[in-house]
């Protein structure tokens, strides 16, 4: 394949790069990335020599473009958003402006050039939240904060392009992610860097919101499947049933850090009402293709604890950044920022 993975230098799509480059070495792999906060050339450094990167937007229509005419994309695969429910509270357009207008931007230029194969990355929280029971690919969409309101409409917008101009696309939509290289303001990695430097950590209310984790390498071992196999016009919930408790987690990252309780201060929920409670998905479709998760998250815990102890250099940077403290003191008020 000649692959264009937007949004590679973020989490998800520097592991994806990894996984493809490991498994499919014969892949011409070219990577576009904002590099925003969330983008940082240094998580693909150990595979830099075998890819190519552009920096620019998915909704930069113009330099999409020129991309896929020059490098002749046959398959394209889309991390590039926006994700954090707190940042989407505070800063609710650039959401939109990456979550919807860059995948109609895609969407179009996928159209237009004769990509084979446009796979689009979204998430659960577009359905909402759900008390018992678990969401299906049919399950109504009713996301509850900005960002998931984002992904829901490009998720749509995907089905309008499939359905009126039958453009070769694929949605996926993935629990929540842990493991290396995730970039330290979602729960998991937070909390480490938080933990490992002998700081408190906020737990919001009395953390028995729950949800469905999935390993970073799972999922893009998923994401891969579907790109390969996956139906057009389909979309495919990725999932473990793996369902944990947020209390339970931070009790896993303690054991794991060698910190006690004292570390952990709840807090009154800053999301309110827009706190979705649990996740939880059907996952028969994608297992139809052949994929079963490989990881367990008890047992996958201490080993990201140890990932990001012996990789300090990686987020000490990024948590220094005066925009990544200006975020914290912001959402969480001055004090998070020392001890909270």
């Amino acid at each position: 394949m000649n692959l264009l993975v937007c949004g590679a230098a973020g989490f998800i799509g520097s592991n994806f790069v990894r996984h493809r480059l490991e498994t499919h070495p014969e892949d011409r792999i070219v990577v576009l990335d904002a590099l925003t906060y969330a983008g940082n050339l240094s998580t693909l450094a150990d595979v830099r020599d075998r890819i190519e990167f552009i920096p620019g937007r998915i909704q930069d229509r113009t330099s999409v473009r020129g991309i896929l005419e020059d490098h002749k994309i046959t398959h394209l695969v889309n991390f590039a958003a926006e994700t954090h429910n707190d940042r989407s509270i505070l800063e609710t357009d650039l959401f939109i402006e990456t979550n919807c207008l860059g995948t109609h931007v895609l969407l179009e230029l996928t159209r237009e050039f004769g990509i084979e194969k446009l796979v689009h990355v979204s998430t659960d929280e577009v359905y909402g939240s759900i008390r018992e029971g678990a969401f299906t690919e049919a399950s109504p969409l009713e996301p509850n904060t900005p960002y998931s309101a984002s992904k829901a409409a490009g998720d749509l917008m995907c089905r309008a392009h499939f359905t009126t101009y039958k453009t070769p696309v694929v949605v996926t939509r993935g629990g929540n992610n842990y493991g290396p290289y995730q970039y330290p303001e979602k729960l998991i990695p937070f909390f480490i860097v938080r933990l490992l430097q002998g700081k408190k950590v906020p737990l919001y209310g009395d953390g028995s919101q729950s949800r469905e984790w999935i390993h970073a390498m799972d999922h893009c071992r998923a994401i891969s499947l579907v790109l390969e196999r996956g139906e057009p016009g389909t979309v495919y919930n990725i999932g473990t049933d793996q369902e944990v408790q947020n209390r339970v987690i931070v009790d896993q990252l303690l054991a794991a850090t060698g910190r006690g309780p004292e570390l952990v201060r709840s807090i009154p929920d800053p999301r309110k009402g827009a706190h979705d409670w649990r996740y939880s998905m059907t996952t028969d479709r994608v297992r139809a293709l052949g994929w079963e998760p490989e990881h367990q998250v008890e047992e996958e815990i201490p080993k990201v604890v140890d990932w990001y102890r012996k990789n300090e250099g990686w987020w000490r940077p990024i948590i220094e950044h005066p925009e990544y403290v200006r975020f914290v003191q912001r959402f969480y008020g001055p004090g998070l920022g020392e001890d909270l």
